[in-house]
């Protein structure tokens, strides 16, 4: 059973406790919302799932329901008392860290090999850093299903000439594919926000979009913070002292181009030459 408006409020009061602005604490609470999100996780029983930012356990009931075998990490050490008490009972195991600092490889590891899948809704300050930090360095997350900012969202998804592509979008799709699959009314949450939700799902690559051989990831992500770093400016210009002038005629890219205009195949192209 998950939390209603209701049950978020008595569990507050009940502990005397208070969302953390610091923290970005914004819990949801409506049934229905949460088991939305678990469904478009697609996970299920036989899958194990991370749920990151688990709160007061909303959403890691709907996928404890789901017969998922479910890790909830949580950060803040108020609010670990309370999910024990909540989700334990469902089978969850719930471990504390701050997933912008445990090391996700490891804790994953030491619970069976993948592939894993992590759910989540976090705060817009840490939402990129957190999902580039799950692609990067934990090869055995093979899904993600992410609620964030309306704008986040649409920048992780975004494709090459589309106006919210950056180099976010960039680093993203050398790992994985992702796409906005939902959005979110401010109404469901507890406090409610300022900002508007989104759901986005990612979904890794078999293999990077880049040959690793051929170039890092180190390397292009390099490339591409130099190119969207003066995206008004052509590329000739940006990537001055970054990429050789000679690269671009080999890479098959305009040295006239905009940063916006490149697809990650191309940024690999340029990146490796």
């Amino acid at each position: 059973m998950t939390h209603s408006g209701a049950d978020i409020a008595r569990l507050l009061a009940a502990h005397g406790l208070r969302p953390s602005r610091a923290l970005g604490q914004n819990f949801v609470a409506d049934p229905n919302t949460v088991r939305r999100i678990a469904r478009l996780s697609g996970v299920g029983a036989g899958s194990r799932v991370l749920e990151i930012g688990a709160g007061l356990g909303s959403l890691t009931l709907a996928l404890a329901e789901t017969g998922a075998t479910v890790v909830a990490l949580e950060t803040d050490r108020h609010l670990i008392p309370v999910l024990r008490s909540v989700v334990e009972p469902a089978g969850v195991e719930v471990v504390q860290g701050d997933a912008m600092r445990i090391d996700l490889s490891a804790l994953l590891a030491e619970r069976g090999g993948g592939p894993w899948s992590v759910v989540a809704n976090l705060p817009y300050n840490v939402a990129t850093p957190l999902v580039l930090r799950a692609l990067v360095e934990a090869p055995a997350v093979a899904h993600l299903l992410v609620m964030v900012q309306r704008e986040v969202g649409e920048r992780m998804a975004a494709a090459a000439g589309e106006e919210a592509y950056g180099a976010v979008s960039v680093r993203i799709a050398y790992f994985a594919r992702a796409q906005v699959v939902g959005r979110v009314p401010a109404s469901v949450f507890i406090p409610r926000p300022r900002v508007e939700s989104v759901l986005v799902r990612i979904d890794r690559l078999p293999a990077p979009a880049v040959d690793p051989a051929l170039v890092s990831y180190e390397r292009l992500d390099a490339v591409v913070r130099a190119g969207f770093g003066q995206r008004r400016k052509m590329l000739r210009r940006s990537l001055a002292g970054v990429v050789d002038p000679a690269a671009f005629e080999r890479a098959g890219v305009r040295p006239d181009a905009r940063a916006e205009e490149l697809g990650v195949a191309e940024w690999g192209r340029l990146a490796a030459l």
